[in-house]
């Protein structure tokens, strides 16, 4: 990884996108030790992770706990080991850890367990309740005015739960502007593409009906996801949502767009072939 400046808001986009590649490395190994897990989605949302946690979440990881702390949920848990490995590379845990994957007894389950590690501020195993648990967040901030944003990020096919779109009717409903909800729209699931299994578009108009500020962005482009979150700070009166473009298993031209990656892992030859794929990467 590269060495970080004392200051991480100075880290230059440059830095962020080292980062990321760096991480998507770390995934391929951690799957291949673990022998099980998710990989076209954890390579997919590598820059959303970057971008989060190396400049946009107010965060510090000698006081995880700190209550006017910036929360990020993760509802797509199966994602979670680009969650794992972006926390470690942040400091929240040694990196030694990351090799525990999916282990017995291992703090890094293969969803993500609250409170399991530094860091980690939801459960989630069954899909669509995330919005929901940061929706709760939200209205316990607004409550205690602490000033913090909540950050939730979905997959795309998880949209099929109603689950989702109970929570989305009513977050704007509360004027929650606290929240800023991230869609991992990489259009696969575990069992096809979205538009194959149940057709999600037009989403944007789907979520600017329910009153819903959205942007969408491509979800590699790391200045694309930073001025999306800052724009989302200045909205007043209603939630936003950032529709963030993405290939999965980006970077890795035998995963990318292919739905069977979804929950597969590499084989080792495989993950040479990966990793050299993502070290040529500028």
């Amino acid at each position: 990884m590269p060495k970080l400046k004392k200051n991480i808001r100075n880290l230059s986009i440059e830095d962020l996108y080292k980062i990321s590649k760096n991480l998507k490395q770390t995934v391929i190994d951690m799957l291949v030790e673990a022998k099980s897990g998710h990989t076209a989605g954890s390579l997919g949302t590598a820059e959303i992770f970057t971008a989060l946690y190396f400049n946009v979440l107010n965060l510090d990881p000698k006081h995880p706990e700190k209550k006017d702390r910036d929360r990020f949920i993760l509802s797509n848990g199966h994602i979670c080991p680009i969650w794992y490995a972006t926390l470690s590379e942040r400091g929240f845990f040694p990196s030694k850890e990351l090799w525990t994957l999916r282990k017995m007894n291992s703090r890094l389950q293969g969803h993500p367990k609250y409170k399991s590690l530094p860091g980690i501020e939801n459960s989630s195993g069954s899909l669509g309740q995330g919005l929901s648990q940061a929706i709760g967040i939200a209205i316990s901030e607004k409550m205690d005015k602490k000033g913090y944003r909540i950050y939730c990020m979905t997959g795309d096919g998880e949209l099929n739960e109603g689950q989702i779109w109970e929570a989305a009717m009513f977050a704007p409903s509360k004027k929650l502007n606290n929240i800023t909800w991230i869609i991992d729209r990489n259009n696969i699931q575990s069992d096809g593409n979205t538009e194959d299994v149940m057709p999600l578009e037009d989403l944007k108009d789907k979520l600017e009906s329910f009153n819903w500020f959205v942007i969408e962005i491509d979800g590699h482009n790391i200045q694309e996801i930073i001025s999306a979150c800052r724009m989302a700070k200045s909205v007043n009166q209603r939630p936003t949502a950032i529709i963030a473009h993405t290939i999965p298993g980006e970077g890795v031209k035998f995963m990318e767009n292919k739905y069977e990656w979804h929950g597969k892992i590499p084989t080792r030859s495989q993950a040479r072939q990966a990793k050299e794929e993502l070290s040529s990467i500028i």
